[in-house]
């Protein structure tokens, strides 16, 4: 089952200068994993244990932000094999599992990459995401995310998490730094 469409034209707020002078700083997209790049379901399979469903126009928006230069990194509370298994799979160099205390990881990340914070863009949909979301150049969330989430970031996506709402941040940072929308 689909996702309801959003009723609003959000897209438009991507456009504002604010917006676009925060995307154009952005090295690195830290994302959380359940609730953004998945839809936050949890299935059980006999045999393989607790598995989510991630959508592959996510990972294809990823791979071209890593092409076009722009670094990956996930953070979040949970360690599942599936998780790892995903992230390994796109090649996401900097992951960050199984720690409740995401600034933690977010300061990690910054010595890893020699980054500030204002040329970090984060994902994150749930009250341990808040710490991180105050602290970066540009946040942004779902629209299933919890309210006090959505009060703090820039932008909520139009797609749900788990249905492109990665990819459709990915896409407004490649076009805002003139890095798409396509690559060869």
């Amino acid at each position: 089952m689909l996702p309801p469409t959003p009723s609003t034209d959000q897209g438009k707020l991507l456009k504002t200068p604010d917006i676009q002078n925060r995307l154009k700083k952005i090295k690195i997209l830290i994302l959380d994993v359940d609730g953004i790049m998945t839809d936050g379901r949890i299935f059980w399979l006999n045999g393989h244990g607790w598995t989510r469903h991630f959508h592959v126009k996510d990972g294809y928006g990823l791979k071209l932000l890593m092409k076009a230069g722009i670094q990956v990194a996930t953070i979040s509370g949970g360690d599942s094999k599936d998780v790892r298994t995903r992230m390994e799979f796109l090649k996401i160099p900097h992951i960050f599992l199984g720690d409740e205390d995401k600034v933690k990881a977010l300061e990690k990340i910054a010595t890893a990459t020699g980054l500030p914070y204002d040329e970090m863009a984060f994902m994150g949909d749930d009250l341990y995401d808040i710490p991180v979301i105050e602290k970066v150049g540009f946040s942004a969330t779902v629209p299933q995310a919890v309210e006090p989430v959505k009060a703090r970031v820039h932008y909520v996506t139009e797609v749900h998490g788990g249905w492109g709402a990665v990819r459709e941040i990915a896409d407004a940072i490649r076009v805002a730094q003139g890095l798409g929308p396509y690559l060869d």
